[in-house]
């Protein structure tokens, strides 16, 4: 009988490979985009894979897709890709991998390969987030995910309450002499306003709890909403305002590690079954709740008490200074740690009336994914078709304040993208600052404003508008800026090319699942599907007879292309241009480049318009440019692996080099491009071309691509 940790059959004599199974959890903080993205890239990857999946995501509307006694029972392995806490006691006896939930979108392939050999969960475990890294990678430390789970279950409870508060004001609210809205105590909208701080009330305690629940399990929930409910009543160690949500944070650490001390504690066998409904709960929430009113509450309220006063009497230079870094640290990762400290920021002072901090969140919030989508649109020839489709996606997300739909560009240009993100973030910022615009929920983007959870929606809007374009036209001059350098001479943003062959931009190969954008082959999920034009019915008979592979034949393989002149078992460079040029050296061996620099710098050029790093090591820069007089295809491998900017992080150590003529440029460039991205998605392809010793060993290896 085969253990639930016992590795996967694999076949074995005539027998039939049993099909793997594997399961996986997704959800951050806020789940909005991470959750669902992650979940995407995962059922992709195993989908290419063969395997079956399925995945429960835990976004912001619940738990989808939920996994079943049945499902854990066969799954060969389940992966955990959360920043929040996950109860992994359903898991317990199976083999558990649990890594951030930015691991399952950029890394997904990883990951699976990762997961049956990861250890077994063993039930009884402390917490999910002491457990967290077991398997591991680059998983987010226990605090960071304590204090994500607790934020995530805070903001339900800061929206309603927020929208509440801001619905009952605006429509039932009149100007009182000594300045603001004033409701009338006796009406209708005075109950809409009641409910709404109720929710604002529970924000406090609600926050600590879970906090205190992802470290030390559910005997640690009573104790941390109780110490948050203690830190959030000043009247009880003599404050006015309380300890806000800085003491939330600190009694909900403090309840979680405080119970798992007593956990330690070996007691009687006739006490064990009470320790965790009667024991831990009250001698943890007396301690606790002691502790802060007797010794921590009044130091921590002085802080909030004069963080608050500081942040209230902000203006001019101070509030542009405090906007602008509140929105550098908000463009900075786009959903990562830094944006959501600054989240966390904003949104635990909307309770205390302070709702500033959060106005300049929220309008530095949408910039990325609007100012992206903006810079698709302002220079289209920059972006491939693919790209085009994902800035008005981007335009869409950022409409509803959702940041994250800037992360495809920033993970293709970091180089460019992050820093044009953070210019136009903190700008939105600054200008929200200084006009004072305050935001009453926990959110950002113009959905807020519409809604009436916005004060001062003109220059909001003018904020985020402004954001935007800067970001936008900052994207597209650091462009510009990297092909300069590349080919020394200025982008030419018409319909014109310049130099020799340079007629415009070619079709990007752009990463592992990502499209060989406009042209005839797209990768999907590990496979290649080929679009109608790319299709189209070509009468290869004809062209055998009158044509060999080398002067643009509709070849079945690319044996007439690679031979001992066109592979190298070992590349030289150490740095992507200097594999350009070594690559273009090795073409030349053909005698079909009638002038390498230029291949060099066309290619240079491609490389600047999108990575040429499919991942999965593999990396195929190419050009079509008439400094080749026929197409020639060549390869090379590189040990140590060469840095190509792949979006999978991996470097490059298969090398493949593609140059056609511009009159060749058509169908045959596409057909190579095809023939290659099927075969690399096998990775028992790339393993033996990997481990071929020498140059015919190599090019028998090669001789399968057809």
């Amino acid at each position: 009988m085969t253990s639930p940790a016992d590795p996967p059959p694999t076949a074995s004599g005539g027998g039939e490979r049993k099909r793997l199974k594997l399961l996986a959890v997704t959800a951050c903080p806020t789940g909005i985009a991470h959750t669902y993205m992650a979940a995407e890239k995962l059922a992709q990857a195993a989908e290419s894979r063969d395997i079956e999946m399925k995945v429960e995501t835990q976004g912001s509307i619940g738990a989808e897709n939920v996994l079943d006694d049945n499902d854990v029972k066969q799954a060969d392995g389940i992966i955990v890709a959360a920043d929040k806490d996950v109860d992994l006691s359903r898991f317990a006896g199976k083999r558990v991998l649990t890594v951030g939930v930015a691991e399952g979108i950029h890394h997904p392939e990883r990951l699976i390969e990762r997961v049956l050999a990861a250890p077994v969960y063993e039930a009884g475990a402390v917490s999910a987030a002491s457990a967290a890294g077991s398997g591991g990678g680059k998983e987010r430390s226990v605090g960071y995910k304590a204090l994500m789970n607790g934020v995530s279950y805070m903001i339900p409870f800061v929206v309603v309450g927020g929208l509440l508060i801001a619905i009952s004001l605006s429509l039932g609210g009149h100007t009182d002499p000594s300045g603001g809205l004033v409701i009338p105590k006796d009406s209708f909208w005075m109950d809409i306003n009641n409910i709404g701080v109720i929710g604002f009330t529970l924000m406090v305690p609600i926050l600590s709890g879970y906090i205190a629940y992802a470290i030390g399990d559910r005997p640690a929930l009573v104790p941390g909403m109780i110490g948050g409910w203690i830190a959030n009543t000043g009247s009880l160690y003599d404050s006015k305002a309380g300890a806000g949500f800085i003491g939330a944070i600190v009694t909900g650490f403090l309840a979680g590690y405080l119970v798992l001390w007593i956990k330690k504690v070996k007691v009687p066998k006739f006490v064990q079954p009470i320790m965790p409904i009667i024991v831990i709960p009250i001698v943890a929430t007396t301690a606790l709740g002691l502790f802060f009113i007797y010794v921590i509450g009044k130091p921590i309220s002085w802080v909030f008490e004069h963080l608050t006063s500081w942040l209230s009497g902000m203006t001019g230079t101070s509030a542009i200074l405090l906007g602008a870094i509140l929105g550098l640290m908000i463009a900075f990762d786009m959903g990562g740690p830094v944006n959501k400290t600054a989240f966390l920021f904003g949104a635990g002072l909307i309770a205390t009336g302070n709702q500033t901090v959060m106005g300049m969140c929220a309008a530095a919030i949408p910039v990325m994914p609007l100012g992206q989508g903006l810079a698709t649109l302002i220079r289209k020839r920059l972006y491939t078709e693919q790209e085009r489709e994902t800035g008005l996606a981007s335009l869409f997300m950022g409409c509803f304040g959702i940041s994250e739909g800037a992360i495809p560009f920033a993970a293709a240009r970091p180089a460019q993208v992050i820093p044009a993100n953070m210019l136009g973030g903190a700008v939105a910022g600054a200008v929200a600052g200084v006009a004072g615009v305050e935001d009453a929920v926990p959110h950002g983007g113009p959905i807020v404003a519409v809604l009436g959870a916005v004060n001062g929606v003109p220059m909001f809007f003018v904020a985020v508008v402004i954001g935007s374009v800067v970001t936008a036209l900052t994207t597209v001059a650091l462009i510009d800026l990297r092909e300069r350098r590349l080919r020394g001479e200025a982008v030419v943003g018409t319909g014109t090319g310049t130099g020799t062959g340079t007629a415009g931009p070619e079709p990007a190969l752009v990463g592992a699942g990502v499209g060989v954008a406009g042209a005839g082959a797209v990768l999907e999920g590990g496979a290649v599907r080929e679009p109608a034009a790319a299709a189209t019915s070509v009468d290869s008979t004809a062209a055998a007879e009158t044509a060999t592979p080398a002067e643009g034949a509709a070849a079945e393989d690319l044996s007439g292309y690679l031979t001992e002149q066109t592979v190298k078992v070992e590349l030289d460079a150490d740095d992507k241009e200097s594999a350009i040029r070594e690559m273009a050296a090795l073409l030349a061996r053909t005698g079909r480049v009638a002038d390498v620099d230029e291949l060099v710098a066309t290619a240079l050029r491609r490389e600047a318009q999108g990575t040429t790093g499919l991942g999965e090591e593999i990396a195929i820069p190419h050009a079509k440019t008439d400094a080749v007089t026929a197409p020639v295809v060549g390869f090379a491998r590189s040990a140590e692996g060469v840095e190509w900017g792949s979006l999978d992080g991996t470097k490059a150590r298969l090398v493949f080099m593609i140059a056609v003529p511009e009159a060749a440029a058509g169908d045959e460039h596409l057909r190579i491009l095809a023939l290659l991205s099927r075969k690399l998605m096998d990775a028992g392809f790339r393993d033996r071309l990997l481990a071929a010793g020498d140059d015919g060993t190599v090019l028998g290896v090669l001789g399968e691509i057809q």
